[in-house]
C-alpha cells in the first residue's frame, strides 16, 4: 500500500489569498501542507512556541518598504530557528466588487506595509479625498470586502485574493517599484536549544544575533574578520535592548561557501561580541529572476 505524505502544518500571518500563504506554497512545493492563519506576527510566533504548527512562515523584509522591525524581536524571544527563506516578487493591486470603477472608490483598505509599497498611488488617491484604512492583512480586507459587500470600498491585495473572493481589479501593479520583492523566512516550530541537524543540511546562509561592548570600533573589529574568513555579510540589522538604553542587538545575515570556515569565523568574532546567538543556518533563497520565475 502507498503511504501518504505526511501534512505539515505551517502557520502564516493573514488569511487565505494573502502573498503569506502564496510564499508558503511555493516554498513547500510538492509537500502536503495545512495552512493556518494568524491575524498577527505575534500569534504566529505563539503558535509555533506551543507546538501548534511545524513551521511559520513570516515577511522580515521589503525591498521597498523596508524591514518588518518587530519581527526581528519576536524570532529572538521565540528561541526558534530559521530554517530556510524565500524571496517573493509581491505585485499589489486595488481591487473591488464587480461593476465599480476607481472613481467609485471613497476608502481603501489593506496591511500598513501593502500601503507603504504603494505610496504613490496611495497619496493620489488621498489627494481625491478616498480614506486609508490601515488593516490586519492585505486578503483579509478583500474577504471583508467580498462578504459584507461594501460598495465604495477597495483593498490592496494579490490577484489570488482577487479571484477567491470574486473580485474585480480596478488597477493592477500599482507598487511604487516594479522590483518589489518581499523575503520570507521559513521558522521551525522547534527550539534552536542544542544542535538541530535540520539547519545544517546544505546550509550556505546563516542569520546570527549579538550584542557588542561599548568601546571604540567594536563593530568594525567583527567586520574586519568577517571579511578575513571571506564570509560575506549581506544585512545588518541593529535592534534597540529593552531595559539597557542606547544598547543593541545586531542581527547579520552572512552567506559562505565553506561551512567550515564559516564556523571557524564564529568562533573568531565571539570573544569580540556578548550574547552571540546563531538563529538559523539554512539554504539562501534565490530571487525570482535568479529563478527564472520574475
Amino acid at each position: 500500500m502507498k503511504q501518504e505524505k505526511e501534512s505539515l502544518n505551517v502557520a502564516i500571518q493573514g488569511v487565505s489569498g494573502s502573498f503569506h500563504e502564496i510564499a508558503a506554497i511555493e516554498y513547500f512545493r510538492g509537500q502536503e501542507i495545512s495552512v493556518i492563519p494568524c491575524d498577527t506576527f505575534a500569534d504566529l510566533f505563539r503558535i509555533l512556541t506551543v507546538g501548534k504548527a511545524d513551521y511559520g512562515l513570516a515577511a522580515f523584509e521589503n525591498s521597498v518598504a523596508g524591514s518588518i522591525l518587530p519581527n526581528y524581536e519576536l524570532l529572538r524571544r521565540s528561541q526558534l530557528p530559521v530554517t530556510g527563506e524565500i524571496c517573493l516578487r509581491v505585485i499589489q493591486n486595488l481591487v473591488a466588487l464587480p461593476g465599480q470603477q476607481l472613481s467609485d472608490i471613497t476608502e481603501i483598505h489593506s496591511h500598513p506595509m501593502a500601503l507603504q509599497q504603494c505610496s504613490v498611488f496611495i497619496d493620489e488617491m488621498r489627494q481625491r479625498g478616498v480614506r486609508i484604512v490601515e488593516a490586519v492583512d492585505t486578503a483579509l480586507s478583500a474577504r471583508i470586502i467580498s462578504e459584507e459587500k461594501h460598495y465604495g470600498s477597495g483593498a490592496i491585495a494579490s490577484d489570488s485574493a482577487a479571484e477567491m473572493y470574486s473580485l474585480s481589479v480596478l488597477k493592477r501593479e500599482i507598487e511604487d517599484d516594479s522590483l518589489n520583492y518581499t523575503r520570507f523566512l521559513v521558522i521551525s516550530g522547534r527550539s534552536r536549544a542544542g544542535d538541530n541537524k535540520e539547519t545544517l543540511s546544505g546550509a550556505d546562509k546563516a542569520m546570527v544575533c549579538f550584542s557588542l561592548p561599548h568601546k571604540v570600533g567594536s563593530l568594525s573589529q567583527v567586520l574586519s574578520v568577517l571579511a578575513f574568513y571571506q564570509i560575506s555579510l549581506t544585512r545588518i540589522q541593529s535592534m534597540p535592548i529593552v531595559g539597557r538604553p542606547w544598547e543593541y542587538m545586531f542581527h547579520i545575515d552572512l552567506i559562505f561557501n565553506d561551512y567550515g570556515r564559516y564556523r571557524m569565523a564564529l568562533d573568531a568574532i565571539r570573544p569580540l561580541t556578548e550574547r552571540l546567538e546563531t538563529v538559523g543556518e539554512f539554504r539562501r533563497g534565490l530571487m525570482p529572476y535568479e529563478t527564472g520565475k520574475n
